[in-house]
């Protein structure tokens, strides 16, 4: 009796390229299961610690028709949810807001300028705010990250409550 007949079947009974087929199963079952590989996200290697974080923001030109009653909501409520990079993080505390008064840049009779309140009425609609947060974030070798988005100056935050939902950038980060 042959090895191989006609067809390409070992001993007339099995197909060589289902044998093959066979085999590469077979391999892929072991790679997964006896040789996983590392597990877990980069930013879990390492001796990664939690520290409470404080991070400034700049809100700027935020439309709001009274401005007073937004800081008190985020007084009274002392958390705000924050969304870093469209992925949702979570409620922090806001340690403190602060109004920033909108001013001109206005030129006097002796070539100096004043800095003066803005007199449109337009813009008393419009308001700049100085915003500190605080949490807890995992600190790595690349900054503080929280969830899964690292923090750092400049980095795009969306702040959103019960009656509002606007962009914030990060203008400084502490760590405690």
């Amino acid at each position: 009796m042959k090895i191989l007949d006609r067809q390409g079947r070992l001993f007339g009974k099995i197909s060589i390229l289902d044998l093959g087929a066979a085999l590469v199963i077979l391999l892929v079952i072991i790679g997964i299961f006896f040789f996983p590989g590392t597990s877990g996200s980069v930013a879990q290697i390492g001796g990664v610690t939690t520290k409470p974080v404080e991070v400034d923001l700049i809100i700027r030109g935020l439309s709001v028709r009274d401005p007073e009653a937004l800081l008190r909501e985020f007084q009274e409520k002392g958390k705000t949810n924050v969304i870093i990079r469209n992925q949702p993080y979570g409620q922090v505390d806001v340690k403190s807001v602060q109004l920033l008064t909108r001013t001109l840049a206005v030129p006097q009779p002796d070539g100096s300028v004043k800095a003066l309140p803005d007199p449109r009425q337009e813009e008393s609609f419009s308001a700049n705010l100085l915003m500190t947060l605080g949490g807890n974030a995992r600190i790595t070798d690349d900054g503080p990250v929280l969830g899964n988005s690292k923090v750092k100056i400049g980095t795009p935050i969306e702040l959103e409550g019960t009656t509002y939902n606007f962009n914030a950038s990060v203008i400084d980060v502490r760590i405690q």
